[in-house]
C-alpha cells in the first residue's frame, strides 16, 4: 500500500480546510485536481477518508491520523529546503519577498527596482499583504513588517524607527492654522475608533466624522478632504495633496524591521536583498521622524 506524498498532503489540507475550495487555495491548485488526488489517497488506502456532506467535508479518524503525521512530515520538509536555501550561495533562481502594500508603493519600489537591475538572473516574486506570513513553512523568504515585536523566533534587522502625525488637505492646514477654534474632522481607523489620544490641546472642537477599516480608503477620503488622518510620516510625506498639519504633534509608531528564518537568513540571494533594502532605508531614514 503505497500513497504519494502529494496525496499526503492533499488529506492534511483537507482537514485543515475541511473543502475542496479551501485545500487547494491552500496547495495552489484547483478543486478538481484536490478531489482527484483524494480519491487516489482513498484507493490506494481502500478506505473512505472523509464524509461528504452538504456543509463540507468531515474527516474520519483515519484522515485525522493520516493529517497528524503528515504534518510532521510537513515540518521536515520545510526544514530541510530552509537549510538548502540558506546554504546557497547562488545568486541566480527566485526568492519571495513580503511586504505592506502602502510601503511596497510609497517606498520600497526603488529597492525593488535597484534589486532587478542588479541581479537580473534572480527572480523577484513579491507578496504584497498586511497578513503575516509564515516564514517557517515558506511562505516569503524575507518579510518587511511594521511591527513594535516582529517575531522573536525569526532572525530580524531594525531597517528604521518611525513616527506618525496627522496630515490633511492644504485648504485644511489653513483652515486649522487661521481658525483653530473652529470644528476639526477626524477620520480614523476601526481599530481605534475614537480622537487620537494626544492632539495639542489648543484645538478643543474635535469628532471623528469616518471610521474606516482601511489605510488606502482613508488615505482617499483625506485627500478628498473629508478631514484629517493620522499616519506614519513617511505615508504622509509621499501621499500627493496631504501636509502634516500641528492637531496632532509626532509620537513613536511601531518601527519598520526586515526579518527571515534562521534556516534561510545566510542565502547568497537574501543577503544582497537586504543589502541595497539597508542602503535605501539609511539613505532616507529622516522621512520616517520628525
Amino acid at each position: 500500500m503505497d500513497v504519494a506524498w502529494d496525496d499526503l498532503r492533499t488529506v492534511l489540507a483537507m482537514v485543515r480546510q475541511g473543502s475542496l475550495a479551501g485545500a487547494g487555495n491552500e496547495l495552489g491548485l484547483n478543486y478538481t485536481t484536490v478531489s482527484r488526488r483524494l480519491k487516489r489517497a482513498e484507493t490506494a488506502l481502500g478506505q473512505t477518508l472523509f464524509e461528504r456532506l452538504a456543509d463540507g467535508y468531515v474527516p474520519t479518524e483515519t484522515a485525522r491520523l493520516i493529517a497528524e503525521h503528515a504534518a510532521e512530515m510537513e515540518q521536515q520538509e520545510h526544514a530541510l529546503m530552509r537549510k538548502v536555501q540558506g546554504a546557497d550561495t547562488d545568486l541566480g533562481g527566485e526568492i519571495t519577498i513580503t511586504a505592506p502594500q502602502l510601503l511596497i508603493a510609497s517606498f520600497l519600489a526603488p529597492v525593488l527596482d535597484q534589486f532587478n537591475l542588479a541581479y537580473p538572473k534572480i527572480n523577484l516574486h513579491i507578496r504584497a499583504t498586511n497578513e503575516l506570513l509564515d516564514l517557517s513553512r515558506r511562505e516569503a523568504d524575507l518579510a518587511i513588517r511594521i511591527s513594535r515585536n516582529p517575531g522573536d523566533t525569526l532572525t530580524g534587522l531594525r531597517l528604521c524607527r518611525q513616527d506618525s502625525a496627522s496630515f490633511a488637505t492644504p485648504s485644511w492646514a489653513e483652515r486649522i492654522k487661521n481658525a483653530p477654534q473652529e470644528r476639526i474632522d477626524w477620520i480614523v481607523y476601526e481599530s481605534y475608533p475614537d480622537v487620537p489620544v494626544g492632539c495639542d490641546p489648543e484645538y478643543t472642537n474635535m469628532r471623528v466624522r469616518l471610521r474606516f477599516d482601511d489605510m488606502v480608503a482613508m488615505i482617499g477620503a483625506a485627500q478628498a478632504g473629508l478631514g484629517i488622518v493620522r499616519m506614519p510620516m513617511f505615508l504622509g510625506r509621499s501621499t500627493p495633496g496631504l501636509v502634516q498639519v500641528p492637531v496632532l504633534p509626532p509620537q513613536p509608531y511601531p518601527d519598520i524591521w526586515v526579518v527571515g528564518h534562521a534556516d534561510v537568513w545566510p542565502s547568497g540571494k537574501l543577503k544582497v536583498f537586504r543589502e541595497i533594502l539597508v542602503a535605501h532605508c539609511r539613505a532616507h531614514r529622516d522621512l520616517f521622524v520628525a
